[in-house]
């Protein structure tokens, strides 16, 4: 199977993760999804992706939040938030969401953009985000928004 080709049944779902990584004056990293993208090319987002095989969601969101900005948020403060539940029957792509926020201090050379997903990064306010979301171009926020509460 392809990455992100799921042909799930009406009764399976995979799990993927979400890391909301805020610096300790209140702003919130988010990144830019790069234009070769097939879903949401240029949309802004929070670090995350599907979970491996036998991992457990903690280690898959350290894992792709250090895949994509280079950060390692295992020191910081904070950890699981929620979870929520997506069920697309007709594209056989049913999944569980864990939601994570991690505090911490970091500075732009901590940041190490993943090229192949990644076109940019802000550290965004809560009302700059909002913006966003209200423009279409949040991806999940809906979904998210809480956790910036």
């Amino acid at each position: 199977m392809r990455r992100n080709d799921w042909c799930l049944k009406d009764d399976e779902y995979h799990l993927t993760v979400l890391g909301v990584v805020r610096h300790t004056d209140g702003r919130y990293l988010i990144t830019k999804r790069v234009m070769t993208k097939a879903w949401a090319p240029g949309w802004w987002e929070v670090s995350g992706g599907a979970c491996m095989a036998g991992e457990e969601s903690k280690e898959a969101v350290l894992r792709e939040v250090k895949e994509e900005t280079g950060l390692d948020v295992s020191g910081f403060e904070g950890g699981y938030v929620f979870s929520y539940k997506r069920e697309n029957p007709g594209e056989g792509d049913n999944y569980f969401v864990d939601i994570y926020r991690f505090t911490g201090e970091f500075t732009e050379k901590d940041l190490c953009l993943q090229e192949e997903e990644t076109a940019g990064w802000q550290l965004a306010t809560v009302a700059e985000i909002e913006e966003y979301a209200r423009q279409g171009i949040f991806l999940h926020y809906d979904s998210i928004k809480r956790v910036f509460e």
